[in-house]
């Protein structure tokens, strides 16, 4: 069983549950995947499928893709996953996973990438608290101190300092499936998920 589906986060809204109480889930469109390749451990030494989804025409497809999706016989797909599976003998190409497969499952992990912020101070970036700001003060939104005098003479590996913020993979774990509509491949699940609207991420059993 193929336990990770691709999706696009569609955005957030509320939805009430048994008990009339209003709950926040984010919208993701996940599917249908198609399998475009599977490997064993007779051919490659582990069992996995290799998943895709989202549609593109096939004059933006590079000659090597295209060649592969020809070769086993599938549909070109826009995103490509390979996704570990315990037995690969048990599914060939053209098997698709929908979120009907996620019917029975009560929360998933959703793995993406956070909305990048560019280049942050250290206040944004981590948290740090302003200096005074009484009059002379020129220490408002400054890092501080960040080493020490004599020993060890140098700023330590790993320290809190401004830089890049964002723009990373971040796994949530957990999340409750709250709804699945299987018309229309979408699934609610209750809470956030990194990235921003039309962001792909991954969801994967709990």
């Amino acid at each position: 069983m193929v336990t990770t589906i691709l999706g696009r986060k569609i955005g957030m809204t509320q939805v009430w549950d048994e008990n009339d109480n209003i709950v926040p889930v984010t919208v993701i469109q996940a599917g249908p995947c198609t399998v475009s390749q599977v490997k064993t451990k007779a051919t490659d030494g582990y069992d996995a499928v290799q998943i895709g989804f989202g549609d593109i025409k096939a004059k933006h497809v590079n000659k090597p893709l295209a060649g592969h999706f020809k070769a086993h016989n599938v549909e070109p797909a826009r995103y490509l996953a390979e996704v570990r599976v315990e037995n690969g003998e048990d599914h060939k190409c053209g098997d698709v996973v929908t979120v009907k497969d996620f019917a029975d499952v009560a929360a998933v992990d959703v793995i993406g990438t956070s909305k990048g912020k560019g280049f942050q101070g250290t206040i944004k970036r981590w948290n740090f608290s302003c200096g005074p700001k009484a009059h002379g003060s020129r220490n408002q939104r400054e890092p501080g101190s960040i080493g020490q005098c004599s020993y060890p003479a140098r700023v330590r590996k790993g320290l809190h300092m401004a830089g890049h913020m964002g723009d990373e993979r971040v796994t949530v774990k957990n999340l409750k499936l709250v709804r699945i509509d299987e018309e229309q491949n979408l699934m609610l699940v209750k809470g956030a998920v990194p990235g921003g609207k039309n962001a792909l991420v991954s969801i994967r059993m709990a």
